[in-house]
């Protein structure tokens, strides 16, 4: 499954990890070095959220910002049970 919001698109990022070794001149010494540069992933927020899409509920895969934002509409609580029997129609 691609790490990719449904609603703005954001996926993952691309950056390097750089490895510095020696003391900085502020502290005493003679200055800090890069010794080693790694490839790295910056990975988007996903969450799981039900939201409702067109009139219907479903799951959807959105970064935690745009649920900050409010591009997300919540679907409603449940409020039967599956214990609960159903109302049927009276027989004539």
């Amino acid at each position: 499954m691609s790490r990719i919001c449904e609603l703005t698109g954001v996926g993952t990022r691309k950056g390097s990890h750089i490895w510095r070794s020696g003391k900085a001149k502020k502290k005493g010494g003679i200055g800090t070095h890069i010794t080693a540069i790694t490839k790295r992933r910056f990975l988007p927020n996903l969450q799981r959220v039900k939201a409702l899409v067109d009139g219907e509920v479903r799951y959807m895969r959105v970064t935690a910002k745009a649920i900050k934002r409010g591009l997300v509409t919540k679907a409603p609580k449940r409020r039967w049970s599956k214990d609960q029997p159903t109302a049927t129609p009276a027989a004539p």
